[in-house]
């Protein structure tokens, strides 16, 4: 491992508390050594019933839209919570945002109908296999409750399709920072912070400024990003990005470090 790229480079990784990380293994193939901050917490909607009502009318609808994987998880347990199963989604096409939106619906028996070829919710409407017939369309739309971008739902009205969005999970950012994550970023201990959604990047800044109201990033700090979304939210935040991802995926933010640090030598 004295060759892998990352060797000698510590990489904090902002994620969703539980969710296991894929990314860490991947950094840590390259040599990297790998700190986690669990940023977000993620959990039920304030109320169902806008879901479940959905899910009696499924047969009203053309496609489902699932745009990461906390969508694809709540909404499927509660799908089988009001006693349906994957199979009662045969009628529906499915579309979903990101690689690992997909691979998770697939691990769940369920292949998707689209994918956009970018992995980013911009281009799902732009790219979207049955746009002609938008007008036409009634689309499920299962979200975080709140902070969701509203791009999707705007495109796909201005198109003449009637978007049903509802409530199928809620985030919020974690309540406090580890000391030993603050005080690796406070002397100088990490060499990158990773973001994979500009609502990290928001619980982050949220959670440092909350431990020490005078914490600034240190220069010698870079921020990574998985695309431009993310990075926007970096530059509004912190006022620059450092990192951004060509393929916006986990695969792609591991190779956009790995490019940083063969550059830097």
């Amino acid at each position: 491992m004295a060759d892998a790229p990352l060797t000698g480079k510590t990489i904090l990784i902002t994620r969703a508390a539980g969710q296991s990380s894929q990314f860490a293994q991947l950094l840590q193939q390259q040599g990297a050594t790998v700190m986690e901050l669990p940023a977000l917490e993620i959990y039920p909607p304030s109320s169902w019933a806008a879901l479940d009502g959905a899910i009696a009318q499924l047969h009203t609808f053309q496609w489902l839209i699932l745009t990461s994987v906390n969508a694809v998880d709540y909404f499927l347990e509660r799908l089988i919570a009001q006693g349906k199963t994957p199979e009662n989604l045969t009628a529906l096409k499915i579309a979903v945002v990101g690689q690992k939106t997909a691979a998770r619906l697939i691990q769940r028996g369920i292949t998707p109908n689209f994918i956009p070829p970018s992995f980013v919710a911009d281009s799902l409407v732009e790219s979207f296999p049955d746009r002609r017939r938008l007008s036409q369309m009634k689309i499920l739309f299962p979200r975080v409750e709140t902070g969701g971008r509203e791009v999707l739902v705007k495109e796909f009205t201005e198109c003449g399709a009637e978007v049903v969005e509802v409530a199928a999970y809620q985030s919020d950012c974690a309540q406090a920072i580890a000391p030993e994550v603050l005080a690796a970023l406070t002397h100088g201990k990490v060499e990158v912070v990773t973001f994979a959604s500009s609502k990290t990047v928001k619980c982050f800044a949220q959670m440092v400024k909350t431990a020490r109201s005078d914490w600034q990033l240190p220069e010698a700090i870079a921020l990574a990003s998985i695309g431009p979304q993310t990075s926007a939210t970096c530059q509004e935040l912190f006022g620059r990005v450092d990192i951004e991802a060509s393929e916006y995926t986990l695969e792609g933010l591991t190779q956009a470090i790995v490019n940083w640090a063969s550059q830097r030598g």
